[in-house]
């Protein structure tokens, strides 16, 4: 059945994979579409089963203009997007997820290095996406066993005179001090969609926890809030219910929408 939200919509797949239309353009992100008890190999020996059956599978996605890739690991971009993505789908993605792509076949994989910009124009509308700074673990890790992971700000413009509307995309990334100017940089955030779970691997936290989401929205601000990659894989140790007990706890004034998968939340986008 083809998924079909109506526009100025962000749509949960599952995992870290949303479907965002904003206006005339339609951008995918982190594709994963492995089934429910399916395993994934992420990398370094380390395997994990999927607990939850995603909304959506390739050939039900409407056209798309571009996906958005945070990184190169096996719950991010898996074994059914390389075989069924199409491969002239432009992939705005960091360059060692790009190299590999390439080699996949896929022919339209762009580079982003931080606060590099890559621009979508459609009639008067326009989307750009800017690579942030991200990092998967925050140690020297990062550097010398982890694929190099980018976070994404959207910003959307219905025509020249029209208000943004921007939309940040975490990446699997810890807080830490090069992700402050995010908003000195790019600008208020009205929608914030964050990877969470606390994904843990020796003693190594690979994305945030309950407490650090908490502490990337007092740095950040965002209007609204989507908390993803939270409960697909066995090997996500902190549950949403903590993260919205901790914001609750904090007081802080970002609303935080939770979605089922398949549910949407409608977006102002550029009005």
């Amino acid at each position: 059945m083809l998924l079909d939200p109506a526009p100025d919509t962000l749509t949960f797949i599952g995992n870290a994979t949303v479907l965002l239309r904003l206006g005339p353009f339609t951008l995918l992100t982190d594709p994963n579409f492995l089934h429910r008890g399916q395993w994934v190999h992420i990398g370094h020996g380390v395997l994990t089963r999927r607990r939850t059956e995603p909304a959506a599978q390739p050939a039900d996605l409407p056209h798309l203009d571009a996906v958005v890739l945070s990184h190169l690991h096996g719950d991010h971009f898996d074994r059914v997007a390389r075989d069924e993505l199409p491969r002239d789908v432009p992939v705005l993605t960091t360059a060692h997820a790009a190299r590999r792509l390439d080699r996949s076949g896929f022919t339209a994989t762009g580079a982003l290095r931080p606060w590099a910009r890559e621009t979508l124009r459609r009639g008067e509308a326009s989307l750009t996406v800017t690579a942030v700074p991200a990092r998967h673990s925050g140690t020297v890790l990062d550097h010398l066993l982890l694929p190099p992971v980018m976070g994404s700000v959207l910003d959307y413009r219905a025509d020249p005179e029209a208000n943004v509307f921007r939309v940040y995309l975490s990446g699997d990334t810890m807080p830490h001090r090069q992700l402050r100017p995010i908003v000195d940089r790019c600008g208020t955030l009205d929608l914030a969609v964050l990877h969470l779970g606390g994904t843990r691997v020796l003693g190594v936290w690979l994305s945030m926890d309950d407490r650090r989401g908490a502490d990337l929205l007092e740095w950040l601000r965002p209007a609204q809030v989507v908390p993803v990659h939270h409960d697909d894989y066995g090997i996500f140790t902190s549950p949403v219910s903590n993260f919205l007990v901790e914001v609750a706890d904090r007081g802080l004034p970002t609303r935080v929408q939770l979605l089922r998968r398949g549910g949407s939340l409608p977006l102002r986008g550029g009005d």
